[in-house]
């Protein structure tokens, strides 16, 4: 084992806890990841782990050029964040002409739910939660009549992206996202993967295994010429 290997080895192992790892076949198809909080125009804390959306949108505007590129796969791990920043994210993904499924870890949550559903078809681990709340604002606020306007605008946004790409109907949405009583001092919803899947905002209960299968159905097909 010459120099080179050596350290890499032993950079493997301080980084990761293992001394070798698996090298997957060139692959046709991009894995995005969507964790910890979408960061937007405000830097986070050094110690938050985030999502820098100047780093995902570079990623999806190769994705849609690069030919070789045929699918995406969206992993999501989100407490949320930036609501500019993630409808951002989301409209990009959706207006990929390339295929695409998303995959809900952990959790997708606050404004990782328009992101989830950006996709052509969603999954949710069975495990997995999703908090569907309203939009809020930290910090300071200007106490004028414009200021709840545009959060009623911001509030819209979200509404009619996540009833427009997904299965749930606007006024379940909205019912989901106003209740009371389900979160300590806050109102909202939680709900875990199945329940996700009955309120029609995710499409299938499902794991790593059967986002792949589809994806690479939706690529075959894709791949596919019109008669």
């Amino acid at each position: 084992m010459d120099t080179n290997e050596q350290k890499q080895q032993l950079t493997n192992i301080q980084e990761l806890g293992q001394n070798t790892l698996p090298t997957p076949a060139a692959s046709n198809l991009h894995i995005l990841n969507i964790i910890g909080q979408v960061e937007g125009h405000v830097i986070l804390p050094p110690q938050n782990k985030t999502t820098k959306y100047e780093h995902v949108i570079p990623q999806l505007t190769a994705v849609e050029q690069n030919p070789a590129i045929k699918g995406l796969l969206v992993i999501l791990n989100t407490v949320g964040g930036d609501v500019e920043a993630g409808l951002a994210i989301a409209e990009i993904i959706k207006s990929l002409t390339k295929p695409s499924v998303s995959l809900v870890l952990g959790g997708g949550h606050s404004i990782g739910v328009p992101i989830a559903v950006s996709t052509d078809y969603s999954f949710i681990a069975e495990t997995a939660t999703m908090t569907i709340h309203p939009i809020r604002l930290t910090g300071l606020v200007i106490g004028v009549p414009q200021t709840y306007e545009y959060l009623d605008k911001m509030q819209d946004r979200v509404v009619e992206f996540v009833t427009r790409n997904s299965k749930i109907k606007r006024d379940n949405f909205r019912e989901l996202m106003f209740r009371t009583g389900e979160l300590a001092r806050d109102i909202g919803t939680v709900l875990v993967g199945p329940d996700a899947v009955k309120h029609g905002l995710i499409d299938g209960v499902g794991g790593l295994g059967e986002a792949l299968k589809i994806l690479n159905k939706l690529v075959e097909e894709r791949e596919v010429p019109a008669n």
